[in-house]
């Protein structure tokens, strides 16, 4: 192949990656700053880093092309360290995923994950090392940073995949896979030694895998204005009108409130309806509201409202499985701020429970 056309090609390839990567580590680290940093959210800080190193891979890129004394065993050598960095820095980044597979999450979020990436990581970066400086090696060498990448995509596929589905945007998850794909073929061209090839699918990866890391932090924002927790005063309850007995349909409460949509259904099971029924009747028919929970050692002659607290616990449990469907929800973040905002607990810990939102917020159609 033509050495100027391949030179010109590799130029501009350089350029593009330097210029390109280094404006979208700058827009992510934004991102962060104003949103993530406030959350100590710090995975995207990670995910701005690997980027950052394709910036630097392709300044290296620039300057080798520019013919200032930087030989080629200097220049394949740095490639592979900033993509041995690039790879870290994701895999550092996966433990602040808030959605991770459930087979992969005890692994991921262990003490031992630094371990799990940090041993390869070491023995991939010494011979590079070695190459660069001192031996002047075989190109093999190289190889380790793509047995390196191998084992990031195979983390990485699976925790965006996870992370777009439990946030009810499939479409990008299938998209994220697909980019997972391009890039397993762009590092079977580079163990080819194909320059043409390798230089367009890094380029097709590079952008693609950029484009999701930013659909990936634009999905978490929308995760948070959706799923933040309104305060007592901002919710409504509205129990709607029971026709037929039986139909599951009757069993249907709409909570209003939650923004970026005017009202949420939440369906339960009719032991369930009838215990969040029953607290609103009781908070709109007497001053106070409260509920009693059955103690251990109760008194038989007396009726309970409310058996115990797991009662109340499945009540919370399935109106969030409604809410933000099941398991995209975490105990933190959406059980105890909803448990917060819709029930007061006496202050005497008489055991009793009451329904904090106020008299006009609660609306029983058949009542």
């Amino acid at each position: 192949m033509d050495i100027v056309f391949l030179t010109q090609v590799s130029t501009f390839y350089g350029w593009w990656q330097f210029s390109v990567c280094l404006f979208a580590f700058l827009a992510l680290l934004s991102i962060w700053y104003h949103i993530g940093k406030k959350q100590d959210d710090f995975g995207q800080v990670w995910l701005a880093l690997s980027i950052l190193c394709w910036s630097l891979s392709g300044l290296v890129e620039i300057l080798y092309q520019a013919d200032i004394g930087l030989d080629i065993h200097f220049k394949e050598g740095f490639t592979s360290v900033f993509s041995l960095l690039n790879s870290l820095f994701i895999l550092l980044s996966l433990p602040w995923f808030r959605y991770l597979p459930k087979p992969l999450e005890p692994l991921i979020k262990s003490n031992f994950w630094p371990y799990v990436i940090g041993i390869p990581f070491v023995f991939a970066l010494f011979p590079t090392l070695h190459k660069m400086f001192l031996a002047k090696a075989a190109s093999t060498i190289s190889e380790l940073d793509v047995y390196y990448a191998l084992l990031t995509l195979f983390f990485l596929g699976f925790v965006l995949w996870e992370s777009f589905v439990k946030r009810r945007l499939p479409l990008l998850g299938w998209l994220s896979i697909i980019t997972v794909f391009v890039t397993l073929l762009a590092q079977m061209y580079k163990l080819l030694d194909d320059t043409i090839n390798l230089l367009l699918f890094s380029a097709i990866f590079k952008t693609s895998l950029i484009m999701v890391f930013f659909a990936l932090a634009l999905s978490w924002v929308k995760e948070l204005t959706e799923t933040l927790i309104p305060n007592p005063h901002q919710l409504k309850l509205y129990f709607f009108k029971s026709d037929k007995l039986g139909n599951k349909d009757n069993f249907k409460v709409s909570v209003q409130g939650f923004s970026g949509t005017k009202d949420r259904i939440v369906q339960l099971t009719p032991a369930l309806y009838k215990l969040l029924r029953l607290f609103a009747e009781r908070r709109l028919s007497s001053e106070n509201g409260w509920l009693e929970i059955k103690p251990k050692n109760f008194d038989v002659s007396k009726t309970y409202d409310i058996n115990d607290h797991n009662e109340l616990k499945r009540l919370i449990v399935s109106m969030l499985d409604s809410l933000f469907g099941k398991q995209c929800w975490t105990k933190d973040m959406h059980y105890v701020p909803l448990k917060d905002a819709l029930f007061e607990m006496s202050e005497n810990r008489e055991r009793r429970i009451r329904l904090l939102l106020p008299k006009e917020s609660i609306i029983i159609e058949d009542n």
